[in-house]
């Protein structure tokens, strides 16, 4: 596969490229649905193909197609250069890449069991009788849904720096999701988590060890549950969130702010900006002095887990928020010039068809030295919500607004009676200045999102997110009309 990259890097050259890189990419993905123990899908598919990009005059170009050859690569290279050189036409400033050192280097992931090896009955049968234990919590779990998805690619990277790199990852991904309806209203709980259960770079393995039909009866439990429960309360108090609830903020208040072309504005259009802009880079208080937010993209098994990105950048680890202040950001080559500073390995593409973009990895909160036990007991009058419903939040991620599956008052210490519908509202350095505990590691849990959004043209990409259960004061909960 190497040798149509390596023709594409020629070409690029050869028509007035200072920089070009080629990227091929092969991707297998295979999905199951089982809807009240009848198959509702069945997929499966391959894609292939070939993208190429160079700056010429300091300027952008790209261009792809689904035909990996050298012919191919070369046409794809010349019509690159001649978009980045049309580019110049509108230019209002000079792409520079920071530093790198080009890497020669294979990598795969982890993957005990490989997924296509097990048998499309095994695999029905298991969803099958998920939902058979999810329809068994009650009477009124009108839909029960179990899922399975499997996906493989290879990629493979050259730069006319040097790179020549080679990555493949097999990610998987299982869950049960029970619909209770009555009296006029609908609830719905998952297992083990809101997007797709739970998502890995992981094989089959990942799949038994969910162990979805010994979960999913207390899934329909508690759906059928949140019809009969209490409204969430109106007023001030204190919250606690669970892992699954907690990725999602870390998501939209710490992963996309932080998104150096965000601040740039050259996403704006579909993402939005973000309040994080380059004169708050370490003099802007974030969080709470417990606050420590990373990305990594090293961690095994997460969704953003790579040897290095879409532009050759080694994987690493580096802080967002360190004892609450705002101290990074997620770069690219380019962006981390123009702040004198050396990527960290953000730059993503989702596709074949599409120009890397800065995107997460796998953003995390540190754990604490507490337990969700001591949370709760620390706590005299509070909630604690999990599992995601709603989000909405604005363009430059201050205000937002988060709703859960469920929710739990706590009076004295002590957990207590189920509440549904519960939500929560706040501005992003306020409410994680308001965290005053964090559960330790024993508790902290790595979730995959599958379905994270950005880009024109609209590029769906894969992050992760790490985090242990976190308590938060004074948090407005229970807004909204139902």
């Amino acid at each position: 596969m190497l040798r149509p990259l390596e023709t594409a890097l020629d070409r690029a050259r050869a028509a007035g490229a200072s920089y070009a890189d080629a990227r091929s990419l092969q991707q297998a993905d295979e999905g199951l649905t089982v809807r009240n123990g009848q198959v509702e899908q069945a997929r499966s598919g391959m894609s292939c193909g070939l993208g190429v990009r160079v700056l010429v005059d300091g300027q952008w170009g790209y261009a792809a197609g689904s035909v990996v050859s050298e012919a191919e690569a070369a046409r794809l290279a010349g019509l690159a250069t001649e978009i980045a050189r049309a580019s110049g036409a509108a230019r209002k400033r000079e792409v520079r890449l920071a530093p790198a050192t080009p890497a020669v280097d294979t990598w795969e992931s982890p993957c005990r069991i490989d997924p296509w090896s097990v048998p499309t009955a095994r695999k029905v049968d298991l969803l099958r009788e998920a939902c058979r234990a999810a329809k068994a919590g009650g009477k009124d779990v009108r839909v029960a849904t179990a899922y399975m998805g499997a996906i493989r690619e290879t990629k493979t990277y050259a730069s006319t720096e040097g790179a020549r790199i080679v990555q493949t990852s097999t990610v998987t991904s299982a869950g049960v999701r029970a619909v209770a309806v009555g009296a006029g209203e609908m609830q719905i709980r998952s297992y083990p988590g809101t997007f797709d259960g739970n998502v890995r770079q992981a094989g089959y393995e990942f799949v038994e060890e969910m162990d979805l039909a010994a979960n999913a009866e207390r899934a329909g439990a508690e759906a059928q549950a949140l019809l009969r429960a209490e409204q969430c309360p109106s007023g001030t108090m204190t919250l606690i969130l669970g892992t699954n609830q907690l990725a999602l903020q870390i998501h939209e208040s710490c992963g996309h702010p932080t998104e150096l072309d965000r601040v740039y504005g050259t996403e704006a259009s579909f993402a939005g900006t973000s309040f994080l802009t380059t004169e708050k880079l370490g003099n802007c208080r974030y969080g709470s002095d417990l606050v420590n937010l990373y990305a990594d993209s090293r961690i095994p098994g997460g969704l953003g887990t790579f040897a290095y990105d879409d532009e050759g950048t080694p994987a690493c680890r580096s802080h967002l928020v360190k004892d609450g202040m705002f101290v990074g950001y997620l770069m690219s080559r380019e962006t981390a010039h123009d702040l004198g500073m050396v990527s960290n390995g953000a730059m993503r593409a989702s596709g074949w068809d599409r120009m890397p973009i800065i995107r997460m990895t796998n953003i995390c909160l540190e754990p604490g030295n507490d337990t969700l036990e001591s949370l709760i007991a620390g706590t005299e009058d509070g909630v604690f919500m999990d599992g995601i419903k709603s989000w909405s939040i604005d363009d430059k991620r201050l205000n937002f607004q988060f709703g859960s599956e469920i929710g739990y008052r706590i009076h004295n210490g002590e957990l207590a009676e189920m509440v549904k519908n519960p939500t929560y509202t706040g501005i992003t350095p306020e409410f994680w200045g308001s965290c005053d505990g964090i559960a330790g590691p024993e508790e902290w849990v790595l979730w995959g999102v599958p379905n994270c959004g950005k880009g024109e043209p609209l590029q769906i990409m894969r992050v992760g997110h790490g985090t242990s259960p976190a308590r938060f004061r004074n948090v407005k909960v229970g807004v909204g009309r139902w």
